[in-house]
């Protein structure tokens, strides 16, 4: 009953990835916690069999990422798919001038998502809609972006670095490190490499689209590499095609939350679905003898059970 963080290839959906999982451990019973495009690679964190029940609870993690934004030129999909829609010159860029552009993008927010999304609105996919030429008008998603750290400025995709090693501050270049693939470059744009950490929800692709917009400039993202969400790293990820024999981590080690350790009393009275008194304040999670007990809500003096687990 794992959780796996599985290094997603390029070109492969995230459904493509838990139908490769579901054959190869012969489970119906997989879940993920947070969708990557097709021409994003890394980090996919799935939940096998009984672990499912952890999903809901990780949905919220942050995510770090390594992102190729290409200047100059934007597509309908807002990322290197295409076809490219409208294109620009751009003015010669200055370093100090796009960090300044980029830290008015961090913090809580409203982004528009893009059009080529899973997003439904009155039951209908709205890449649905976009693939058959039409259009929904997306409301704006409150999200947050926690930091945009710009790590080059160069004169294309293909001249921008794609070897990294994991640093304490992230992933960082280095010729010695790991190359990733990114997708075929739709021209030679002037491209802004940036490490971003964000919030639940935040669409990169819509980042680019906006930062090329604060500059002035036509804009997509030209590459997409996830490299954290939560506490599970890229360095520690398994590939896809050694998913049937990954041991992942357990129920318990696989949440990030505080930790209460219950007498049986306490277990037994949360396992009822009671509300126990208790001094704790926000979400933690509740172990009896190293076990998963459930996960609860603390206001200051009672514990509400959001989901519990059998003894």
């Amino acid at each position: 009953m794992p959780v796996i963080a599985v290094d997603k290839p390029l070109k492969l959906t995230s459904h493509d990835v838990v139908d490769r999982t579901r054959r190869a451990r012969r489970t119906k019973r997989v879940g993920h916690t947070g969708t990557l495009d097709p021409l994003a690679t890394g980090v996919l964190v799935l939940a096998v069999d009984d672990s499912t029940k952890v999903v809901q609870f990780m949905e919220a993690d942050s995510k770090d990422y390594l992102a190729w934004v290409a200047l100059g030129a934007s597509t309908v999909t807002l990322d290197a798919e295409g076809p490219v829609d409208v294109t620009g010159d751009v003015p010669p860029l200055d370093a100090d001038a796009v960090r300044d552009v980029l830290a008015t993008f961090t913090g809580p927010q409203q982004q528009i998502p893009p059009q080529y999304s899973a997003i439904q609105v009155g039951g209908v996919r709205a890449y649905a809609v976009a693939r058959a030429g039409g259009e929904i008008e997306l409301p704006a998603r409150s999200v947050t972006i926690h930091t945009l750290e710009l790590l080059g400025i160069f004169p294309s995709v293909q001249a921008a670095p794609r070897t990294f090693s994991p640093t304490p501050d992230g992933w960082a270049p280095d010729d010695t490190g790991r190359t990733f693939t990114l997708p075929e470059p739709l021209g030679e744009h002037p491209t802004l490499l940036i490490r971003a950490r964000v919030g639940s929800g935040t669409y990169l692709r819509s980042l680019a689209r906006d930062v090329g917009a604060a500059l002035g400039v036509p804009a997509h993202l030209a590459g997409l590499v996830r490299t954290r969400v939560g506490r599970h790293h890229l360095q520690d990820t398994v590939p896809l095609d050694t998913v049937q024999d990954a041991t992942g981590l357990g129920d318990l080690d696989a949440l990030e939350f505080p930790r209460i350790e219950a007498d049986t009393t306490l277990a037994l009275h949360l396992r009822q679905g009671k509300r126990p008194a208790h001094a704790a304040v926000g979400r933690h999670v509740v172990t009896l003898d190293g076990q998963l007990v459930a996960v609860v809500d603390g206001d200051g003096q009672t514990l509400k059970v959001v989901r519990a687990w059998a003894g």
